[in-house]
C-alpha cells in the first residue's frame, strides 16, 4: 500500500509521484518518489518545503491467480533469500517476494505435485555460514519427515555450491532429491533464467530416481537444456552468464530438456532413495586458504591463534606451497590442526608424490584430497570435524561419501564454458 504525494521544494519546484517506503539500506536524509514517467527521483529532506498527501492509495501488487486443488506427492520449496521468486511492482519499481503456490502455478504453467512453500531465511548468498548450513539441513530434514518426495531450495548463486556440498554430506540417505536452484538474471528481465531453472528443479524433485543434493541451473546460454550438477562436483565459473555453473572433472548427473519436458539421467551410479538419515552439525572454526607467491607465513600462524581446527589449502599444481611456509604448516599440524591440500588449478588432481615439495608436505602430516574441489574440501572439513573424532578426520577426508572424490579424472570434462 502506497501514498501518492506532492513534494514542494524550497526553490518552488513541484513533483508528484508515489512515495517509496524506506528500507534498511536507504539514506535516512533522502525522500524517494516514483514519478509518472517511471523514473525514481530522490530529494534531500533539507531541500523540501512541504509534502502534501494527495490521499490516493496505490497498490501495484496483482491479485494472485486462482489455481485448482493440487494433488499427488508433496514437494517442499524452501526459500533462503535471493530474488528468484520475486516480482516487480511496476507502479513503485519495487521488487516484492511472492512465495506462494499460486505464483508457482502461474509462472510454471501448472504443478505436478502438492507444494508447500516456506521462507526459511532471508540471506544474501555471501552471508551464508556453516551455522546456516546446519539450519537449512535441519529444515530440509523436517520437510522429509513431513512427507516430502523432494525438496527445492531457493538460494543465491554466489555460494550455492557451498550449501549444495554441505547438504550432500549432511544427508547420508534421503527419501528424495534436494535440488538447489537460483537465477543469474532477475525474474523481471526478459532474459531471466529463473522460471526455467525452477521448472527443472521441480521436475527433479518430483521425478528423479536419485536422492542427492544437486544444483539445477542452465547448461548453456540458450533455454534448451538445464543441467543437474552434483552438489559436490559443481562450481560457479562466471559472474553473470546463465550457464555459470559447471560440473568439474566430471559430467552432470542429469539434464532437463525444456521443450520435451524430459529429465534424462546421465550418471551410471547415484544415491538411490532410502530412509532418512542425516546430521545438521557443521564446525565453524575452519579455513580455506589460497596460496600465492610471497604469501607471508603469518597468514597461517594467525589461524592457530584464533582457534582454527581445520585448514584447507589451495596449493599450486599438484598441491604445493612455498618452502618458507613449511614451518608454519608444521606448527599447525603439531598443534592438532587438520591441514588438507587441494589444487587451485580446479581441473586435475592433487599428487604429493611427484615432486620433493609434495613429499615434504606429506611428511608434515598434510592430507592430500585427490580431485576434490577446494570449496567442497572446506565444507567437508567443517562436516567431518563436527561429526567425527579428531583422529578419524584425516581418513574421513580421504574417503568419498558423496561422489566428491573420483577414482580418476574425466579428461573429456576439461574446458568448461
Amino acid at each position: 500500500m502506497y501514498r501518492r504525494v506532492r513534494v514542494v521544494l524550497e526553490n518552488g519546484d513541484v513533483f508528484e509521484g508515489v512515495l517509496i517506503p524506506p528500507t534498511q539500506f536507504s539514506d535516512p536524509d533522502i525522500v524517494v518518489l516514483k514519478l509518472r514517467n517511471g523514473y525514481n527521483v530522490g530529494f534531500k529532506k533539507s531541500r523540501i518545503r512541504e509534502i502534501v498527501d494527495l490521499g490516493e492509495v496505490v497498490s501495484g501488487e496483482p491479485a494472485p491467480p486462482r489455481v485448482p486443488e493440487l494433488k499427488g506427492e508433496k514437494v517442499w520449496l524452501l526459500a533462503t533469500g535471493g530474488t528468484i521468486l520475486s516480482r516487480v511492482d511496476y507502479v513503485t519499481g519495487g521488487v516484492y517476494p511472492t512465495l506462494s503456490v499460486e505464483y508457482l502455478f502461474e509462472v510454471l504453467g501448472g504443478l505436478e505435485a502438492s507444494v508447500e512453500a516456506e521462507q526459511v531465511a532471508a540471506k544474501f548468498s555471501e552471508d551464508m555460514t556453516p551455522a546456516m548450513w546446519s539450519y537449512i539441513a535441519a529444515r530440509v530434514g523436517d520437510a522429509f519427515k513431513r512427507g516430502a518426495r523432494g525438496v527445492v531450495v531457493l538460494h543465491g548463486t554466489d555460494t550455492m555450491h557451498y550449501t549444495a556440498a554441505a547438504l550432500a554430506f549432511a544427508f547420508k540417505s534421503a527419501p528424495g532429491p534436494i535440488a538447489l536452484v537460483g537465477a543469474q538474471r532477475s525474474s523481471d528481465r526478459p532474459s531471466t533464467d529463473a522460471v526455467l531453472n525452477l521448472k527443472a528443479a521441480m521436475a527433479v524433485a518430483t521425478r528423479a530416481p536419485f536422492a542427492e543434493s544437486v544444483v539445477v541451473m542452465h547448461k548453456a546460454s540458450s533455454d534448451s537444456i538445464i543441467a543437474v550438477h552434483r552438489g559436490t562436483r559443481v562450481r560457479k565459473m562466471h559472474t553473470s552468464r546463465r550457464d555459470a555453473f559447471q560440473s568439474i572433472n566430471t559430467t552432470p548427473l542429469a539434464e532437463y530438456y525444456v521443450e520435451k519436458d524430459l529429465l534424462q539421467i546421465l550418471a551410471e551410479e547415484y544415491k538411490e532413495r532410502g530412509a532418512l538419515e542425516y546430521t545438521d552439525r557443521f564446525e565453524e572454526a575452519v579455513a580455506l586458504v589460497k596460496f600465492f607467491p610471497g604469501m607471508h607465513p603469518r597468514m597461517l600462524d594467525v589461524l592457530l591463534e584464533i582457534g582454527t581446527k581445520g585448514v584447507v589449502i589451495e596449493g599450486t599444481g599438484f598441491g604445493h606451497v612455498g618452502e618458507y611456509l613449511l614451518p608454519s604448516v608444521k606448527r599447525l599440524v603439531d598443534a592438532g590442526v587438520i591441514v588438507a591440500m587441494t589444487s587451485q588449478t580446479i581441473y586435475g588432481r592433487v599428487n604429493l608424490y611427484v615432486y620433493r615439495r609434495g613429499r615434504e608436505l606429506l611428511s608434515l602430516g598434510v592430507v592430500p584430497l585427490e580431485d576434490m574441489l577446494p570449496e567442497v574440501a572446506y565444507v567437508k572439513m567443517s562436516w567431518a570435524l563436527a561429526n567425527f573424532r579428531r583422529e578419524e578426520v584425516p581418513q574421513v577426508l580421504k574417503t568419498p561419501f558423496a561422489y566428491e572424490i573420483s577414482p580418476r579424472s574425466d579428461p573429456t570434462a576439461f574446458g568448461a564454458l
